[in-house]
């Protein structure tokens, strides 16, 4: 269930910054994910559409780029890096 919070967090992130940005849709969504994130990247790939489906996101490319230093600053987080919109 850790995990579907946290892509239910990140799709409400992605929509406030649509909204902000008075976007018709989001066209492309970029990640990081920390080493010990609670999430993997196959993980996030497969939900995060089903999640979007019906929102500005659906459809949205997703990037994702993983970390790999588990001693690493955000080790454990999943970091929204940048949303595309167009407007």
């Amino acid at each position: 269930m850790h995990e579907a919070a946290l892509v239910d967090a990140l799709l409400r992130r992605v929509l406030e910054v649509a909204d902000e940005a008075g976007a018709r849709r989001v066209t492309r969504v970029s990640v990081r994910l920390g080493a010990l994130c609670h999430l993997s990247a196959e993980h996030l790939a497969g939900h995060f559409p089903v999640a979007a489906a019906g929102t500005l996101a659906a459809g949205a490319e997703l990037c994702i780029q993983a970390g790999s230093d588990p001693a690493g600053a955000g080790a454990l987080d999943l970091a929204l890096d940048s949303v595309e919109v167009e407007s």
